[in-house]
């Protein structure tokens, strides 16, 4: 093996060796499911909530009678909704002047009123900032404020459809996506849609939605009254009545709240048999989550894949086998879906990081660890894709392992992750010439960067 030929303790070589030929037979609920976690990172939400919302959704959808097929075709719009999520963050952050978490996560407590949201808008524009900046901030809200809401939304809704696109689902389920935030009176975004002209997985997504925040929020009986206070404005009536009929089955919050809400969702897909994900379909979801990785962020625009690309040369140029190389390419897409957890306040920050925010960026690498490791199919490269910070003298993270214990796969992904970071745009430099980088990597040879790895940038850089 390579890693034994350049002295590096096989510690995760067993499971390295055996990934790229495990059988690929899975429910594809189970390995979105698993995604759908990320996503609630990513909308400030408590995690499970794209799982919860799939549980209330799929049970309005069953008391409305929609067909098996409707009620697949439902039961991944639910999962999904937030696929375009991370593609506003930024510009939340930039409008607001605060944490695009608190604000996501906030605003979807506010009421439907116009009192409601412009409480909201003076309460948490510039929270901690200065007061001129802070007003400066307000009054931009409040003059632009139709047209702020809609780019928001547009750009969420229009990413999420493409992506779903990607993963190979229906138009029916892309404009389940991109109608997510239409109301029943026409007063939601992006096209001001009204009553059944609005898409059906996209009413009862918003329904399971508010439904979801509100009982994690304060119980049952929250959930209950703000389904009816909404009803006729943002909620379709005939949806909120079946809400209420399901909500009389106590069984339904019990479920709702158990540890085991991930097998009664997984057990709930319709016409559930095991999907037959193979090697194209795994390339395209991985493609699919670092796009929505990438997203987050305008100075990540490309990363995933793009060290991604590079993996793969310098995987090839290292002799990996063809399907080792292709297992290392998928790890190398998701390397920092973790990122999906930062703020977009922390990653967008044009000087230095403080030591509190360190310590939250530095947490994407266990999250991205924590994610990957929820998916059976993406088990194996959990530890290798969230070691890319570790370094080879033991002082990296989040595990500060030293070269014994950090495979062939990670040194590639750490030096590609690298080599983007500084020939890319950043919030506090530009992007540097490739004759500088390659002098910045090199003074990290034998300290956090592997030489053979360093050799084969090079001849893949034309160097």
């Amino acid at each position: 093996m390579l890693c034994r030929a350049l002295g590096v303790t096989p510690v995760y070589s067993e499971v390295i060796d055996a990934a790229p030929t495990r059988s690929m037979q899975m429910p594809l609920a189970e390995l979105l499911g698993a995604f759908s976690y990320a996503l609630d990172l990513t909308e400030g939400q408590p995690a499970g909530h794209c799982i919860r919302a799939c549980w209330i959704g799929s049970h309005i959808g069953r008391k409305i009678g929609l067909s098996e097929f409707e009620q697949r075709e439902l039961y991944y719009v639910l999962l999904l909704k937030d696929l375009g999520c991370s593609s506003n963050a930024a510009r939340i952050t930039q409008i607001y002047l605060n944490d695009d978490f608190t604000i996501k996560h906030d605003y979807k407590l506010v009421g439907t009123g116009i009192r409601d949201s412009l409480a909201f808008v003076l309460a948490k524009t510039g929270q901690g900032m200065p007061s001129l900046r802070r007003m400066a901030g307000i009054f931009n809200i409040l003059r632009n404020a139709q047209g702020l809401v809609r780019e928001l939304i547009e750009t969420r809704c229009t990413r999420g459809a493409d992506i779903a696109r990607r993963l190979r689902f229906s138009e029916a389920v892309a404009a389940g996506i991109y109608s997510l935030d239409e109301h029943w009176d026409g007063s939601g975004q992006p096209e001001k849609l009204r009553g059944q002209s609005i898409s059906i997985y996209a009413r009862i997504a918003l329904l399971a939605q508010i439904i979801d925040v509100f009982h994690t929020n304060a119980g049952p009986d929250a959930a209950i009254a703000e389904a009816k206070r909404r009803r006729g404005i943002w909620f379709d009536p005939d949806l909120v009545a079946a809400f209420l009929d399901v909500a009389r089955d106590g069984g339904f919050w019990r479920d709702l709240a158990s540890p085991t809400i991930d097998a009664r969702v997984l057990a709930l897909e319709p016409a559930r048999a095991v999907t037959l994900v193979d090697e194209d379909y795994l390339d395209d979801i991985a493609a699919a989550f670092g796009e929505v990785v990438d997203a987050k962020s305008p100075y990540t625009s490309g990363h995933s894949g793009r060290v991604a690309g590079y993996a793969e040369a310098l995987g090839e140029r290292l002799d990996l086998a063809p399907a080792r190389r292709r297992w290392l390419h998928r790890g190398a897409l998701l390397h920092d879906i973790g990122k999906l957890g930062v703020s977009n306040a922390i990653l967008d920050k044009p000087g230095a990081l403080d030591d509190g925010e360190w310590v939250v960026m530095r947490d994407h690498a266990a999250h991205t660890r924590a994610i990957l490791g929820r998916i059976s199919v993406f088990a194996d490269m959990a530890p290798i894709a969230a070691a890319h910070h570790e370094r080879l003298d033991g002082t990296g993270y989040p595990l500060r392992l030293d070269g014994g214990a950090i495979g062939i796969e990670t040194r590639i992904i750490t030096i590609a992750d690298f080599f983007d970071a500084l020939t890319a745009d950043r919030p506090y430099r530009a992007a540097m010439p490739l004759e500088r980088a390659l002098d910045i990597i090199g003074s990290e040879v034998g300290k956090a960067i592997d030489p053979h790895c360093f050799a084969a940038l090079k001849d893949v850089a034309g160097s």
